[in-house]
């Protein structure tokens, strides 16, 4: 893996290179766009660009796999890079694009560390990069080899359900007569739309039916902006444009937060339009019969708010051990056997030994129920997540 001489190096150089990652990172951005525009309009989210989160994702990563080799030069982080490899196929990234990176982000690093990158460190550091850049590329040309599906796929709408005010569901077919790959619970797909100003924009979306439907079935949250970030684009698009009949690109399932067979207690936490993939996974565990016992945990702003939850409730019930709870921060008159008042608690849920967890949802909510869930005897390594967007859970707070 990392070499003797180079892992020396990247010790000696990461606090420099960690303070400075932010820096380097927005202007490596600054340099990719300038260069090739083409990567923002059809590739790269817009709005995690505006907002800087796709900035901080990146500069978290880099650090997390610096320091990782750094201190075992032997081993490479494989969990981080599958999460990562998963995003990147589900986006038709090729090994072509990774050079254009390189070029950009070390002329970015030059440019702000200036003569602290001597040839010794430029070398630690592009040392650094390829091997995370041929693990990635390895690990993506896996996960096509196992797609039957190549490239995009039209698909068209077949029903649309408005699940909330801010949610709509859709049910989609393909076009054409092939196959359709299986995929697996808690996987996404990738949806690409051409938007009014030409551009083609690319947004993931969890699967919410179980494995082995021949359609597609997603939920869309409109994502409304602030002062400092904007309304989602392809959201937006998606709930003001797109009924049935309209026609739809969709990737091959990819994601690696996926339900694996398994015998042991469960627990699926979600909060929002995290409860996505969840759905997908309590109507598998249903069909397959899963009788150990299932905790189902979800936080939302109001039972009103609550996507998806007649199929939530009606998942959990036809298990034969299993409990939901449903904590809520608004809570009307009429709405008190809905749930619970206030953000998730499990203090009193029990949590069975042996548990693995499975946790969607905003960062703030999966840290919080991570640590309540580690200070009830569960595992670290028995608690798995899915970040919607940029994966910032590496990122400095």
């Amino acid at each position: 893996m990392l070499s003797e001489q180079s892992a020396a190096t990247v010790r000696a150089t990461l606090p420099a290179v960690g303070a400075a990652i932010g820096e380097i990172t927005e202007r490596f951005y600054a340099r990719l766009f300038d260069a090739r525009p083409e990567l923002l309009r059809d590739l790269f989210n817009r709005g995690n660009q505006a907002a800087g989160t796709q900035k901080q994702a990146l500069a978290g990563s880099i650090a997390a796999f610096a320091t990782y080799l750094a201190n075992n030069p032997d081993q490479r982080p494989d969990l981080m890079l599958e999460r990562i490899a998963h995003k990147h196929a589900s986006l038709g990234i090729t090994p072509e694009q990774y050079p254009i990176v390189h070029e950009h982000l070390f002329a970015a690093i030059a440019e702000i560390l200036g003569d602290a990158v001597t040839p010794e460190v430029a070398a630690a550091w592009t040392e650094v990069y390829w091997l995370m850049a041929n693990a990635l590329i390895a690990i993506e040309k896996r996960l096509y080899e196992q797609s039957e599906q190549r490239g995009w796929r039209e698909w068209r709408v077949v029903e649309r359900i408005e699940e909330t005010a801010d949610v709509a569901a859709f049910r989609l077919l393909p076009v054409d007569d092939a196959p359709v790959p299986d995929y697996r619970a808690g996987q996404y797909v990738s949806v690409g739309v051409r938007l009014g100003d030409g551009a083609r924009q690319i947004r993931q979306y969890s699967l919410t039916a179980a494995p082995g439907s021949p359609e597609r079935q997603f939920a869309v949250k409109r994502v409304s902006g602030d002062a400092t970030t904007p309304d989602g684009e392809v959201s937006n698009h998606l709930h003001a444009r797109v009924q049935v009949g309209d026609v739809l690109q969709l990737s091959a399932p990819y994601g690696d937060l996926v339900l694996k067979d398994t015998d042991a207690p469960l627990l699926l936490a979600s909060a929002g339009i995290g409860v996505t993939p969840m759905i997908a996974m309590l109507e598998q565990l249903a069909l397959t019969g899963h009788r150990a016992p299932v905790t189902v945990v979800h936080a939302d702003r109001s039972p009103a708010a609550h996507a998806l939850r007649s199929d939530h409730e009606a998942y959990a019930a036809k298990l034969p051990d299993a409990r939901a709870v449903f904590f809520y921060e608004q809570l009307g008159e009429g709405d008190g056997g809905s749930g619970r008042p206030g953000l998730v608690d499990l203090t009193d849920v029990d949590v069975p030994a042996g548990t693995r967890a499975y946790l969607c949802g905003p960062l703030p909510f999966m840290r919080a129920v991570r640590a309540q869930l580690i200070e009830k005897g569960v595992a670290a390594a028995d608690i798995h997540y899915e970040v919607f967007g940029p994966d910032l859970w590496l990122a400095k707070d």
